[in-house]
């Protein structure tokens, strides 16, 4: 792969353990491009005092044959769970024949959470700053 520009945009990744089900993604979604399901749960924390519901991802997709690129999905994430990956090798193109485009367009969250290997760690505020931590989760390489 070629050095992109910083703001390149290729496909949208999922950090799934970020994603708290909020759901503001998809209410500012002008396209409406999102499918999220989730559940709540019971959770008793220790040393709490009462249970506690929490929100668990079941389905998170994106049709990307819908997808504007517009990147309000990945700015408002209060979470940091969605990030540009710079990766353009779509499918959904289908066949010759044309068959299998459509639904190679809508791809779930296993998909979403390989492209997260591709996100660039961001680049350090200061020159003189340390490597972003996300740089060391994702193997991904030091900012810049």
């Amino acid at each position: 792969m070629t050095d992109l520009p910083p703001r390149t945009r290729g496909v949208i990744a999922l950090l799934e353990q970020n994603c708290t089900v909020c759901m503001i993604c998809a209410r500012e979604c002008p396209d409406w491009c999102l499918h999220i399901t989730s559940h709540t749960e019971t959770v008793q924390e220790p040393g709490s005092a009462r249970p506690r519901q929490r929100n668990v991802l079941d389905r998170f997709a994106i049709d990307y044959g819908q997808c504007l690129y517009c990147g309000i999905c990945v700015e408002v994430c209060p979470f940091d769970a969605l990030h540009w990956a710079p990766d353009f090798d779509y499918p959904g193109t289908g066949a010759l024949d044309g068959s299998g485009a459509v639904a190679e367009l809508v791809h779930e969250r296993p998909a979403l959470g390989e492209w997260v290997a591709a996100v660039p760690p961001p680049p350090p505020l200061d020159p003189a700053a340390e490597p972003a931590p996300e740089a060391a989760q994702r193997g991904g390489r030091p900012g810049r």
